[in-house]
């Protein structure tokens, strides 16, 4: 934890409860923690401008890039947060305090959450917040000067893979010719899924929705965490990561992916209707063309593991063996490939 916290909305002594799950190899992340001081409980975030995470992960100071560093502090001590989706019953941990360090850097001090985390929330529980979030979607939105661009394209764009075996003996004793080869198609055509993405109607999203980010409090609403990608997506976009992300860390049991995919789209489609928005044919294609997108690195990073020896699992949230870990996501691979052909094909 920070040696020196300046900003507690706690009172001092603070001391440390636990480091919380997150990406530590991202440079805008100097970490996470749950914390206790005389006044209660809270978390304490540290954002930086230039931390020890990895170079793929770079924070920028360009308020329009996949990965500025101030976006979350903005998105919270402007009200963003706390505001998007408020009237549908989705909302955000509330703003304790907020400070800049000696180092330029910056406190973020949000309330300790209580309730369900989205790991447990199950398939109706999940399918409740996409109707929600859908019903947040489907109204126009004002883009901020701080919000991201052309998200997917920037983030998911920017991974190189190098020469890879498609018939690595590891991935084909999990994944059949077909699925390799549809899953070889998304990546060597990760930029027409991009375009597609793009060209689909566009609302303000949040960009990192996965159970991770996800609670539910004891009376009902739902709240999202991590504000540091929001930006301009396409309709559907956030749903199209919620589906699969909720499945490839082994957060909830893949057997259920089907169920939640009908599940969830027809909440989210719901959701739209709610608010006028019925155009469900251009919605299912920017959620497939998003899903397929968000994840065409994904199995070019475990066949370049696979092939230097290293395990392909999640490092901050999976721990499972690489067998494990190729079998669980051949499903959600399986869905993603089915994904990119209906865009490509429409």
């Amino acid at each position: 934890m920070l040696a020196d916290p300046r900003h507690s909305p706690v009172g001092a002594p603070v001391r440390e409860r636990g480091a919380l799950a997150h990406n530590t190899g991202n440079q805008a992340t100097g970490g996470i923690w749950t914390v206790t001081g005389p006044g209660g409980t809270a978390v304490l975030k540290h954002l930086t401008p230039a931390g020890d995470g990895r170079a793929d992960w770079p924070a920028s100071p360009d308020p329009r890039h996949w990965n500025y560093w101030r976006r979350e502090p903005i998105a919270y001590t402007s009200g963003f947060a706390g505001d998007y989706g408020k009237d549908a019953g989705i909302g955000a941990p509330a703003l304790l305090a907020a400070g800049e360090r000696p180092d330029g850097s910056v406190e973020l001090w949000l309330e300790h959450v209580e309730g369900t985390p989205g790991t447990g929330l199950g398939v109706d529980g999940l399918a409740e917040f996409a109707r929600r979030l859908g019903a947040v979607q489907g109204r126009p939105r004002e883009v901020l000067p701080w919000h991201s661009r052309r998200f997917l394209r920037s983030y998911a764009g920017r991974h190189e893979a190098g020469p890879l075996d498609w018939d690595h003996p590891a991935a084909a004793a999990h994944w059949p010719a077909d699925l390799r080869r549809g899953l070889r198609t998304i990546w060597e055509r990760r930029g027409d899924l991009f375009a597609l993405t793009e060209a689909a109607p566009q609302t303000v999203c949040h960009l990192d929705v996965w159970p991770m980010n996800l609670y539910r409090r004891p009376g009902g609403e739902f709240v999202l965490l991590d504000w540091s990608f929001t930006g301009t997506g396409a309709i559907g976009e956030d749903l199209a990561n919620l589906i699969p992300d909720t499945f490839l860390d082994g957060h909830q049991d893949v057997a259920l992916l089907a169920e939640a995919e009908d599940a969830l789209t027809g909440a989210y489609l719901a959701g739209l209707a709610e608010t006028g928005y019925n155009d469900e044919a251009r919605t299912r294609t920017a959620v497939a063309a998003a899903g397929a997108a968000k994840y065409c690195w994904l199995a070019p990073m475990m066949l370049r593991r696979l092939a230097e020896g290293r395990g392909v699992a999640s490092a901050n949230y999976d721990a499972a063996a690489d067998a494990e870990v190729l079998e669980r996501r051949r499903p959600v691979f399986a869905m993603l490939v089915r994904w990119a052909r209906t865009a490509l094909e429409t």
